[in-house]
């Protein structure tokens, strides 16, 4: 099922949306040059059906529309975010994978943890920008920029091929390989160029985050490299943490099980938490 909200300037963004509609909800946020589609697995999950799951395409990929500009913006991408997570309509678990970690790290910085019950990074950068820890990334998207963000085919697609084939450390379904290199050479050239086009830390608001948080990344994440990871978790007070070895970009396919059902128990603590809480506060 596909939904449509409306983000920051008007653009508007597209959401998957699945699960039970009065559940409390889990959103999931991709990563650069990707869409809902990564989180087949996870919409198809029986378990975390019994939720209510949103994924927004991010501007400028998937079904959402593609502005101009915004892509440079923090607060396009958290007002963005806001828009998906006043459609959840209660206070939801983000699960950011990739550059969608940056991307809660926008919402944090701009609307700190108003609407959120909990946080997990899943092989995420939290910053970027030129000897950022929290941006530090893997050989294999070291190997892929520049060539990556050209508008020449003949230069991006071996690029993004090898990009692609780089993702995983276990192995995964060839339909899968392919969907994710379609959907790279489906977002505009302009668009994978922009996500880059910024140098922005995010000590400050992570170290603020006051909602359980859990960060998970793969030891053998070529895309984004493990110590992105360890500093958003030193970052944040009282996160947990999941280092799974022999596991790369791909978690939620490469050990799809496991990560389902990792994600499943964080988030039923995080909602009981934030009951909890909320009847505390109310007495």
């Amino acid at each position: 099922m596909r939904s449509e909200v409306v983000g920051a300037s008007g653009v508007r963004i597209g959401v998957r949306v699945g699960g039970q509609r009065r559940a409390p909800a889990i959103v999931f946020v991709h990563g650069w040059a990707q869409s809902a589609r990564v989180w087949d697995t996870q919409f198809a999950d029986p378990e975390l059906s019994r939720f209510h799951l949103l994924a927004p395409d991010l501007r400028g990929h998937g079904s959402s529309e593609v502005p101009e500009g915004g892509y440079d913006d923090p607060a396009a991408w958290a007002d963005d975010l806001a828009a998906v997570l006043d459609l959840a309509g209660g206070d939801a678990v983000v699960v950011g994978w990739s550059y969608g970690g940056l991307v809660i790290a926008d919402y944090l910085r701009t609307h700190g943890t108003r609407g959120l019950a909990g946080l997990v990074f899943v092989g995420a950068i939290t910053e970027i920008g030129k000897g950022r820890p929290g941006g530090r990334v893997g050989p294999a998207m070291a190997g892929a920029l520049p060539a990556a963000l050209s508008d020449d085919v003949d230069v991006a697609l071996p690029a993004l091929t090898a990009l692609g084939e780089g993702m995983a450390a276990q192995p995964v379904p060839g339909e899968v390989e392919q969907a994710l290199l379609g959907t790279s050479l489906a977002v505009p050239p302009r668009v994978r160029r922009a996500l880059f086009r910024r140098d922005i830390g995010s000590a400050d608001a992570l170290s603020a985050v006051d909602v359980p948080a859990l960060v998970l990344h793969g030891t053998d994440d070529a895309v984004v490299d493990v110590t992105a990871g360890e500093y958003t978790a030193g970052k944040i007070e009282g996160a947990s943490t999941r280092w799974w070895s022999g596991v790369g970009h791909l978690p939620f396919v490469e050990s799809a099980r496991e990560f389902d059902t990792t994600l499943r128990g964080f988030a039923e603590q995080a909602f009981d938490d934030a009951e909890g809480n909320l009847g505390r506060a109310e007495r």
